[in-house]
């Protein structure tokens, strides 16, 4: 199977376990207090959404979207706006990773190589609108 079909499939068991999300941002926002200042007026619900519909962008990409809704996310999260350093996405990178090998049950190793790979791609594109 390849890489952008693994993680369909890992998505879909992640996002069918009700922590997900809230694990996701536990780890996420303690790797830097500059992340952690990022969110502090932010509404959580409406983010958590926003980023489950961003992961699947991401992963609709690498199995052959178009990358419209990236080009999109990497200008809302430009200097000119939301000002996400380029480097805070590794932070992101990173506690997605973990969050995926805590919650997919059927993690392995090649899963998150895969995610790696796939969610890499899409943060390519996102951070060349910075």
């Amino acid at each position: 199977m390849n890489a952008p079909d693994l993680v369909m499939q890992s998505y879909g068991r992640c996002c069918a376990q009700p922590e997900f999300f809230d694990l996701f941002y536990k780890n996420f926002l303690s790797s830097s207090p500059e992340i952690k200042d990022k969110f502090t007026n932010t509404e959580m619900a409406g983010q958590k959404l926003l980023l489950r519909q961003g992961i699947l962008n991401i992963v609709l990409y690498a199995r052959g979207m178009p990358d419209t809704k990236l080009r999109a996310l990497g200008a809302s999260h430009s200097r000119e706006h939301l000002n996400i350093r380029p480097e805070l996405y590794q932070l992101w990178l990173k506690a997605l990773l973990v969050t995926i090998a805590d919650q997919d049950p059927e993690y392995t190793t090649e899963i998150g190589n895969a995610w790696k790979q796939v969610v890499t791609q899409g943060i390519e594109i996102i951070t060349s609108f910075y």
